[in-house]
């Protein structure tokens, strides 16, 4: 391996840690890392745009639980990158960005260079979790390693690695390829003991999940039993104690959902950020104080953010649960029943509207019962964001929380479908959005996903539009000429079709379900039956 340049080494240490999948647009700017590829296990996916890689990259390390990759080019490569990242940060989702950057020697110089930035590396330490600039060939296994430890050790995000493109050719020396081992934190023993007190002293528990709570799935639901207490759960924690009488998945956003909260005497959050998008939803400023709170995390910082835990606990999700079952002296009471009445009262605040378009979101499940919805900002999925009873966790997620990239759901709807090669996936996305990123259609084409494009034609920005007019604004730019998303879709050779009624979705789903590539299903707020109250 002494012989191999810098930039077959990187493919090697990449395999080693387990990659499979790297999305990225080659360019004179990283040829050199694309050297070993063409040898490797890993398979490369082309997107139309870099930011497409990156959306693909989330997409897949949502479904995997593996880091995503993308491999861009300087300057404008990574710069498309940019939003991405900064989704991925927002939603702790492990991403790796490895880009070119120009010669060593004229880094800072302004001496005009093709896709010169002024500090790329300075940019990218602004919000990566962490940057690297490979700047001596005998670093490179250290700074990969690093990488991988950050993902995998501390909160998940995107870590971004520069290589000048003077190093990529160099001979990388010596490398020894083997995977990095992450290093994740568990609580205190005397902390478990001093939350278990407080549990054992409590008598209406509220436990709130997030997605950092995912992986702890069947030890939470344990929890949740013996200490009969409901589970309220955010967006990217969806799925959790699924059909079970102690599961609360409404947003608490919603009154219902805050009072449920309010009325506990102990609130245990568990992964969660407790971001604004998830908690308050409509910025009201109404999420109730917490009298005894306890916040579960791995990122210390985090543990220091409002609103500030009474008792934070520095640890995985899955080993401060599993330490603390043993220590809670079970109980029964009316958990089941206050999660009942909270399931039924936020579902009576849902406008018509939004309880028509949960029901489409519901009609796609029943088709596809093991489906995993992909989400756009758009109308319906906003309304499956406040409230969404699922059979299994990770079958759905979107960009309409944390950072609310629009262009996200079609790419990521790619990315999640080959890391989930086995489960129908379908991109809920709006005619806004998916003018984002329309042209990935044709990604999907060439990756031989069967990606399902489900496109909610509302006309325009109708959310945006809506805001507008009950603040007392003139609408004003809401209204983008949609494509004829039919012949769009045609033109990749991707069958189509636009519903008549919403009742012909189930048949639509099962049969694009069958073919051996993407297909598309339109559905017109005006023109398909059913699809609005």
């Amino acid at each position: 391996m002494g012989t191999k340049t810098v930039g077959e080494a990187l493919i090697d240490l990449l395999e080693a840690n387990g990659v499979e999948v790297v999305f990225g647009i080659p360019g004179v700017h990283t040829v050199e890392l694309y050297r070993g590829l063409a040898g490797a296990k890993i398979r490369h996916i082309t997107p139309r745009h870099e930011q497409g890689a990156g959306f693909m990259a989330d997409g897949y390390a949502r479904v995997t639980g593996k880091p995503g990759v993308a491999l861009v080019i300087t300057g404008p490569g990574l710069t498309n990158t940019i939003t991405a990242m900064a989704q991925a940060r927002q939603d702790s989702v492990p991403m790796l960005v490895i880009s070119g950057v120009n010669r060593r020697a004229s880094l800072g110089q302004g001496l005009g260079y093709l896709h010169e930035l002024p500090d790329q590396a300075a940019l990218m330490k602004s919000f990566a979790t962490a940057s690297w600039t490979l700047n001596d060939p005998a670093d490179l296994a250290s700074v990969v390693a690093q990488a991988f430890a950050v993902m995998g050790s501390a909160r998940p995000g995107p870590v971004h690695i520069e290589i000048p493109t003077d190093v990529m050719p160099l001979p990388a020396g010596e490398i020894v390829a083997k995977a990095t081992v992450p290093a994740r934190p568990g609580a205190a023993a005397a902390t478990l003991h001093q939350l278990a007190t407080l549990c054992n002293e409590a008598q209406r528990i509220v436990l709130m999940c997030g997605g950092g709570a995912v992986a702890a799935a069947d030890a939470i639901e344990a929890l949740a039993e013996k200490l009969d207490a409901p589970v309220v759960m955010t967006v990217n924690a969806r799925g959790l104690l699924a059909g079970h009488p102690l599961r609360v998945p409404a947003s608490p956003s919603l009154a219902a959902t805050r009072r449920l909260i309010a009325e506990a005497d102990l609130v245990i959050g568990l992964g969660t950020e407790m971001g604004q998008t998830d908690y308050d939803m409509y910025d009201d400023g109404r999420f109730p104080p917490l009298a005894n709170f306890v916040r579960v995390d791995i990122d210390p910082l985090q543990l220091a953010r409002a609103p500030r835990a009474d008792l934070p606990v520095l640890s995985t999700v899955e080993a401060a649960v599993d330490g603390l079952l043993p220590l809670v002296a079970a109980r029964s009471g009316d958990g089941a029943a206050r999660a009942a009445a909270t399931r039924e009262a936020a579902w009576q605040e849902l406008t018509p509207k939004i309880r028509t378009e949960i029901g489409v979101i519901e009609a796609i499940y029943a088709a596809l019962p093991y489906a995993l919805v992909v989400g756009d900002s758009t109308q319906a999925v906003y309304a499956g964001n406040l409230y969404l009873d699922l059979a299994r966790p990770r079958a759905w997620f979107n960009a309409a929380t944390g950072f609310g990239a629009l262009g996200y759901g079609p790419p990521a709807a790619i990315g999640a479908a080959l890391g989930a090669p086995d489960r129908p996936v379908v991109c809920l996305t709006g005619d806004g959005g998916f003018q984002f990123s329309l042209a990935e259609i044709g990604s999907a084409v060439d990756a031989g996903t069967r990606v399902i494009f489900l496109v909610w034609n509302n006309d325009g920005y109708q959310e945006i539009e809506t805001y507008m007019v009950s603040n007392g604004i003139t609408p004003e730019g809401v209204k983008p000429s949609p494509p004829d998303f039919l012949g769009m879709a045609g033109a990749f050779g991707v069958p189509a079709l636009r519903l008549s009624d919403v009742s012909e979705l189930g048949a639509a789903l099962t049969a694009a379900k069958e073919r051996n590539g993407p297909s598309l299903i339109e559905i017109h707020q005006t023109r398909t039956h059913g699809a609005t109250a």
